[in-house]
């Protein structure tokens, strides 16, 4: 029974002074130690030889033995591995080109945004937000079109189930109505941002869009102003000659107008993009209802003003030529990496 021990103390001795030089002589280590067959093994297999009275000293012998012997190799194992990454470092050429890096781009409805933003600031508006979890006060009441109005049916609106009065709002208005109430005239404001409507009984292939819309009140605002803004508009997005207001019906503008550019009818994409008749719409507009400046706790005798609305991916479709609007909403790399120049 001495011997067993005797055997493990010597062998406790000799691992002490093992010194692998190389990594292959480490793994010859690892083997004779620590391998399914090493000396570790087979010394602990003798544990049922040790008399009962001295098992637990034998057992504390092998912890000790097999802890002494994974730590060394751990430790000469990282030793190796840095002297590797080292020497893989020496030899790195730091002077070499790097690995390209793709370009990003941003989405082409974004990119249509801030020129609309950057042309209308450059006239004097500011940016405005506003919720887009909105009350059916801002989003309707305010803007003339209370719960009973027949205007409501042309948005078929979504609303939030466990809070009454709640919805997603169906066009940026509800940011006009705010910051007539927070603010007193002169309002000179574009309200950009996304908006929803349940449109799975129209031609739209999707329930959130983008729109932007402008108001502008102050003493004596008229509708020439309406007119020369936007003509300004045109002329800076498009680069449209000329422009035509037809009338039309909103419930928070009176008069209300849809606006048209003209395209002409030189080629064939702008005589079928245009029906046949040269003139293309992009937004609608009119002078603000009065009523919607008293919602809004502002003196509709003193002041008067105009506003105008359109969805930012119909501007983007004709910027950019796009032919069907789903590809704006894909996500398709391909077509969004056109856009890389346009950042």
């Amino acid at each position: 029974m001495s011997d067993i021990f005797a055997q493990a103390q010597q062998t406790l001795a000799t691992l002490a002074t093992e010194s692998p030089a190389t990594p292959e002589a480490l793994e010859t280590f690892r083997i004779h130690y620590l391998g399914s067959k090493g000396v570790v093994k087979a010394l602990m297999e003798e544990m049922r030889n040790v008399p009962n009275e001295r098992k637990r000293e034998y057992g504390q012998l092998m912890n000790s033995l097999k802890q002494q012997a994974e730590e060394k190799y751990q430790t000469l194992k990282s030793g190796f591995e840095a002297q590797a990454d080292n020497a893989a470092g020496l030899a790195l050429d730091l002077t070499a080109p790097g690995e390209p890096l793709p370009v990003g781009s941003r989405h082409p409805v974004a990119v249509t945004l801030n020129r609309i933003v950057e042309i209308f600031t450059r006239m004097g508006f500011s940016v405005a937000d506003g919720p887009e979890i909105e009350d059916d006060w801002h989003n309707f009441t305010a803007m003339n079109t209370p719960e009973d109005h027949p205007a409501r049916d042309m948005q078929d609106t979504f609303y939030v189930v466990d809070a009454p009065g709640m919805l997603l709002r169906t066009h940026t208005s509800p940011v006009q109505a705010r910051v007539m109430q927070h603010r007193k005239p002169p309002i000179r404001i574009i309200a950009p941002g996304r908006v929803y409507r349940n449109e799975t009984i129209s031609t739209r292939s999707h329930a959130q869009f983008h729109q932007v819309e402008g108001l502008y009140i102050d003493e004596g605002v008229s509708f020439a102003d309406l007119k020369q803004t936007l003509l300004y508009f045109a002329q800076e997005m498009f680069g449209a000659p000329k422009i035509r207001l037809r009338p039309s019906f909103f419930p928070f503008t009176e008069p209300s107008a849809e606006m048209d550019i003209w395209l002409g009818m030189d080629t064939e994409k702008n005589y079928r993009l245009t029906k046949g008749t040269g003139w293309l719409e992009i937004l609608g507009c009119g002078m603000v209802d009065p009523q919607v400046l008293e919602n809004c706790g502002i003196d509709s005798k003193k002041y008067s003003g105009f506003a105008f609305g359109m969805g930012i991916e119909r501007q983007a479709l004709r910027l950019y030529e796009i032919g069907d609007i789903r590809l704006l909403f894909e996500n398709d790399v391909r077509f969004l990496r056109q856009f890389s120049a346009a950042m």
